[in-house]
């Protein structure tokens, strides 16, 4: 595929704090592959006949070369895909799964014959994650907290003290939440707020300073471990495809 033919758009989702997108184009055999970073999120999504759950990621995926040519998904905001699967998310860390794997297989199989039969695959999508929510219980504030203080820079020891829980208690609810302690998850936010500013344009000297990293060196090497790519290569032309699948959104 070529980069010009892939066309990615998202809307905020009427499921608090998600956000639904569509991605079209691509596929091609030989064509390059563009991988989906860390964000702290994990998506539902549909491709023609198939219902797959994205698990939190601790790397960036990189899809198969033949990747299909449409996808619709709603990407859940953190912590809170959990409840609505009824899976912790440490089972999915860096996985990719068919829903029929989590769900009753005749629930995932009716569900994946209405959204090929539909018009609008993303209305179906939306409909039913609003319902599953109805169904289930609200995520935990704590969780919202926890998110917004790490996103903020704050320490660990300082967000667990504002929670009002010990640091062993905010590990291990994070793992069935997020998918990994808060140290990960603060990594995971710190870069996606580091690739905000720098796609904004702020030098990467600055970008470091402002993001929370100690310096550019410590900016470059999150970089390369977390996605795979150097910084220049992840944030050189043509990298909008990023911008837009890899943002978390906010609560409601």
């Amino acid at each position: 595929m070529s980069f010009e033919t892939v066309e990615y758009a998202e809307r905020p989702s009427r499921v608090a704090g998600a956000v639904l997108w569509t991605r079209a184009g691509g596929g091609a055999a030989g064509g390059p592959v563009y991988p989906v970073l860390p964000d702290g999120c994990m998506d539902l999504l549909w491709t023609g006949g198939r219902l797959l759950v994205a698990g939190p990621d601790t790397r960036a995926y990189r899809p198969e070369a033949n990747v299909p040519a449409r996808y619709v998904g709603i990407r859940f905001y953190p912590g809170t895909a959990p409840a609505f699967l009824g899976v912790p998310a440490n089972e999915l860390r860096d996985r990719r799964v068919d829903l029929a794997d989590l769900w009753p297989s005749a629930d995932a199989r009716r569900l994946t014959e209405r959204m090929d039969a539909a018009r609008d695959p993303a209305a179906v999508l939306e409909s039913v994650a609003l319902a599953r929510a109805g169904e289930t219980e609200p995520p935990d504030p704590l969780l919202a907290h926890v998110v917004k203080a790490l996103d903020a820079g704050r320490s660990i020891a300082s967000t667990a003290e504002e929670a009002g829980i010990n640091a062993r208690l905010l590990h291990r609810r994070s793992l069935t939440a997020f998918g990994y302690g808060p140290k990960t998850l603060a990594r995971v936010l710190r870069l996606q707020r580091a690739l905000a500013l720098a796609r904004g344009g702020l030098a990467y000297g600055e970008t470091a300073v402002v993001a929370g990293f100690a310096d550019q060196a410590h900016l470059a090497r999150d970089v390369k471990e977390l996605t795979g790519m150097p910084l220049g290569e992840l944030l050189g032309p043509r990298t909008d495809w990023a911008a837009g699948e890899s943002r978390t959104g906010q609560p409601d």
